[in-house]
């Protein structure tokens, strides 16, 4: 288990932006992920997907490390900052393009 919270700190730490979600950003397999994607998609910035269909290890392990239940679940900058409902609202109220952009402006 502990592995798997390396692979899952990894990405976090290793990616300004991570989702990890139910297929990939290329090929969504859910329509929560699929707008989730679709909200990122909306910003020039890049982002990672992984797919926890094709890791259930990680599926299985994350929601107990990031004291979230659902998928998908996006992080910024190392923070947890929720799923697809909240990211709709980050979008909506402009929070997300200020947090994205500080993302890629820190180091």
């Amino acid at each position: 288990m502990s592995d798997t919270i390396e692979k899952i700190e990894s990405e976090i730490k290793g990616n300004k932006v991570v989702v990890f979600m139910k297929g990939t950003a290329e090929a969504p397999m859910c329509g929560f992920s699929a707008a989730t994607v679709q909200i990122l998609k909306g910003f020039s910035y890049p982002f990672k997907s992984v797919d926890i269909l094709a890791n259930p290890d990680i599926r299985a392990t994350l929601p107990g490390y990031s004291n979230w239940p659902t998928f998908p679940q996006v992080f910024i900058n190392g923070e947890l900052v929720g799923g697809c409902d909240i990211m709709h609202q980050l979008r909506d109220s402009g929070e997300l393009e200020q947090l994205l952009k500080s993302a890629f402006e820190s180091k």
